[in-house]
């Protein structure tokens, strides 16, 4: 297992969920949501900076079949534009089929409802993306998911 900090990112077209794991890669924590649109990449590059991060994973949205639709396409432009960023094979897109669901569920039985479950739910779902990367380089000795490769 690798260690250092990693960063996990929900992209949806409202919002950017942000989590972290710890420099060990054990536990990933919820951190932070980005408004989508104008500085969202800016930001994660800010964060990857701050948290002094060794890659980021953003989650690519396959349907249960694992086919990819238009915000699969979303998910790999920005993850291309992040790409363009930071240094050579920082970013990886990685399946985050229910993550989503999963966070609402864990939000829900958490007693966070509403309003207040909306503002946090982006950051839930990068957080349990995050930790099933964690948990599958873990068994696996190797880090998951796709390599993007930035334009330049």
């Amino acid at each position: 297992m690798r260690t250092g900090v990693r960063l996990g990112v929900d992209v949806g077209s409202v919002r950017v969920g942000v989590a972290r794991c710890d420099p060990g890669g054990i536990l990933a924590s919820p951190l932070e949501t980005v408004k989508s649109g104008k500085g969202d990449v800016d930001r994660l590059v800010d964060l990857v900076a701050e948290h002094e991060a060794i890659e980021v994973v953003v989650g690519l949205p396959t349907s249960l079949s694992g086919r990819e639709g238009p915000a699969a396409q979303s998910a790999r432009r920005f993850a291309a534009r992040l790409a363009d960023r930071l240094p050579p094979e920082t970013v990886r897109l990685h399946d985050e089929r229910l993550t989503t669901v999963t966070a609402e569920s864990g939000l829900r039985a958490g007693g966070v409802h509403g309003q207040a479950r909306r503002k946090v739910v982006d950051q839930a779902a990068a957080a349990v993306l995050l930790q099933a990367v964690l948990d599958a380089e873990r068994s696996t000795g190797r880090p998951p998911g796709e390599i993007v490769q930035g334009s330049s």
